[in-house]
């Protein structure tokens, strides 16, 4: 890039990617796709189209056009090509971080401004926990629950989540000698504000996300980790002990589990879960289509009898990635996007950890992460779960000059 203009623009506007997400998904669409045609044009511009020959943009593709054929099998076809038709944004994006993250300079200034974001963002998660509102006034709409920035929605944990793993992975990369226990520090209070939240699965995602970062980072000697992972887990019980609202939400709930009370949350999700298996067991093949689930959970629900309601919940998704999947995609749906999300993140996961380049570690593990079994998860193709996925998944492939779309096949050209 050798317009600086040019570069000072992209820099703003992928700077810009967690406000956005923040601001809400109409902004964040106008700027994903602000970063989207620009990089059309750009692309254009130079005639580099080196990347159509990089077979994990095929892969990207594949599941693109997997996605449209969804889309006319949906029950209602309208809703299933609205949601399926948007996700070229996200190859898009993909490949604009790839073309863009190869320059060393660029990548450091943009996850500089990212820290600041995402540290101003937790700052304000601790400033709600203790006086009830946060610095714009938001809070309380969902009782103790955290919103934060996101004022009417309680998902703030999982926004921090999908940051905190790059950020401390960028930090480990680029000055983790130096400054290795500020980093570990950091990422107590990373954890610490995601536990603040309420978001159980969240909360859990993340400790076993940064618990797995620091088995695999090889600075840290196993007498560290052992010392280290102590006082986090002594730290956490603590803060959870502290507060009322916490215990509630953690200790409570294990309890209620032991005296075979399972609270009402738990009760919630699983009926969601059986909702999600009785739908896919009526839609086997290809299930009702992407964004359909509610369409199969909620007709006619209030003229079916007492035993079908016992089957159905009427809601907007399962709650749950694998019934999502099932119910919305059936078997050999699930099977096709499986075996790309494999060949694109899974299949890489031995040469990541060799490499042992944090930064691209850290969006790995939140990707493993999203695949965990039973946890409850948002919407996997909701506008935030696909953009912070996207994210990731774009950042995972970036930052590595050994898996750099444009970076691998401009070696490949010098090669020849």
């Amino acid at each position: 890039m050798s317009n600086k203009y040019i570069s000072n623009y992209f820099l703003a506007i992928f700077s810009a990617i967690p406000i956005s997400l923040i601001a809400g998904p109409a902004v964040s669409l106008i700027n994903i796709i602000l970063i989207d045609i620009s990089f059309i044009i750009l692309i254009i511009y130079l005639r580099d189209f080196s990347f159509l020959k990089n077979k994990n943009f095929k892969y990207l593709l594949i599941l693109y056009l997997y996605l449209l054929f969804n889309s006319f099998i949906s029950l209602d076809i309208e809703m299933g090509f609205n949601r399926n038709f948007g996700f070229i944004r996200i190859i898009i994006l993909f490949l604009a971080f790839n073309y863009f993250f190869k320059d060393k300079f660029f990548l450091d200034k943009t996850l500089k401004i990212w820290l600041l974001i995402i540290s101003i963002f937790t700052l304000d998660i601790f400033i709600e926990s203790y006086f009830g509102k946060n610095l714009f006034g938001h809070g309380g709409t969902y009782g103790d629950r955290i919103v934060s920035f996101f004022k009417d929605e309680p998902i703030a944990g999982g926004y921090l989540n999908a940051f905190c793993l790059i950020l401390i992975g960028y930090l480990f990369t680029s000055h983790g000698l130096l400054h290795k226990n500020k980093i570990f520090l950091l990422s107590l209070i990373f954890l610490i504000a995601v536990i603040l939240t309420g978001e159980r699965s969240n909360s859990i995602k993340t400790l076993g996300g940064l618990f797995l970062f620091y088995f695999i980072y090889s600075e840290f000697s196993i007498k560290k980790k052992i010392i280290s992972l102590t006082l986090g887990i002594i730290l956490i019980f603590g803060l959870i002990n502290s507060s009322e609202y916490l215990k509630g939400r953690f200790v409570d709930q294990i309890k209620s589990i032991k005296s075979k009370s399972i609270d009402q949350d738990l009760v919630k999700y699983f009926k969601l879960y059986r909702s999600g298996f009785e739908v896919f067991k009526n839609y086997p093949i290809f299930g009702v289509g992407n964004k359909n689930y509610r369409i199969a959970a909620c007709k006619n629900y209030h003229d079916r009898s007492i035993e079908e309601k016992k089957y159905y919940y009427c809601q907007t998704h399962p709650h749950q990635i694998y019934f999502e999947l099932l119910s919305e995609h059936g078997l050999i749906g699930s099977f096709i996007f499986l075996y790309l999300i494999y060949k694109l993140v899974f299949s890489k996961i031995r040469h990541v950890i060799c490499e042992k380049n944090y930064t691209q570690i850290g969006s790995l593990i939140y990707m493993l992460l999203i695949f965990l079994p039973i946890l409850p998860s948002g919407a996997f193709f909701s506008d935030l779960m696909i953009s912070l996925f996207g994210i990731n998944l774009s950042i995972f492939y970036a930052v590595s000059s050994k898996m750099n779309i444009f970076i691998v096949n401009s070696k490949s050209k010098s090669l020849k």
